[in-house]
């Protein structure tokens, strides 16, 4: 699988976990999370685990390429 490929299946991946995120909160607080705005807190959602996904995985090559030059 080419590196594209899998950077587009991650980014859809966590656009659906975000997507998930924001029903969530739309389901157990309607108040604070009206379903009008629902896709755009489900898209800043997925956009916010992207980047957690991102960081993580630029730390985890990081450490291990500083593992492996020790």
């Amino acid at each position: 699988m080419t590196t594209l490929v899998r950077e587009w299946l991650l980014f859809a991946v966590c656009l659906g976990i975000g997507g998930h995120i924001a029903l969530g909160f739309v389901l157990h607080a309607p108040e604070l999370w009206p379903w009008g705005q629902a896709g755009f807190y489900g898209l800043l959602s997925g956009l916010a685990v992207y980047a957690t996904v991102q960081a993580v995985r630029w730390i985890w090559t990081y450490t291990r390429v500083k593992q492996s030059c020790d």
